[in-house]
C-alpha cells in the first residue's frame, strides 16, 4: 500500500489558488485500469484510487502516513516563475518591442 503526497498545481481555468495551498495524499493504483467492452469506459476494481485525503501542511500528511503504516512518496512542488504583467505595461515608454498598431 503506497501513496503519493503532493500539492496540486493551480487550476489553469481559474485565477484563484484555493486548492493549490493544501496537500493531498492519494494511493497509488494497485491494479491497472480496464476498458469495459460494451461502452468503452475505463474502470478499476481498486477502491483506494477514489480516496483523496486533504491536509493543511506537508508535515500533517507525512505524519498521517507514518501513523497508519502507509509508505508515502512526497513530491515537492516546483517553484513557479510567474511574472505579473498588467495591461498598462503594453504602453510603457520603456517597452522593448515597438507597438505595432
Amino acid at each position: 500500500m503506497t501513496a503519493r503526497i503532493y500539492r496540486p498545481a493551480k487550476s489553469a481555468t481559474q485565477s484563484g489558488a484555493a486548492r493549490a495551498r493544501r496537500w493531498v495524499l492519494e494511493y497509488e493504483p494497485e491494479q491497472p485500469r480496464e476498458i469495459e467492452p460494451l461502452m468503452g469506459w475505463t474502470s478499476s476494481g481498486d477502491m483506494k484510487s477514489q480516496i483523496h485525503l486533504w491536509f493543511d501542511t506537508k508535515e500533517e500528511a507525512v505524519a498521517y502516513a507514518a501513523r497508519n503504516g502507509i509508505v508515502a512518496r512526497v513530491t515537492d512542488p516546483a517553484n513557479a516563475t510567474h511574472k505579473s504583467i498588467s495591461y498598462s505595461d503594453n504602453f510603457k515608454s520603456t517597452r522593448l518591442g515597438q507597438w505595432t498598431h
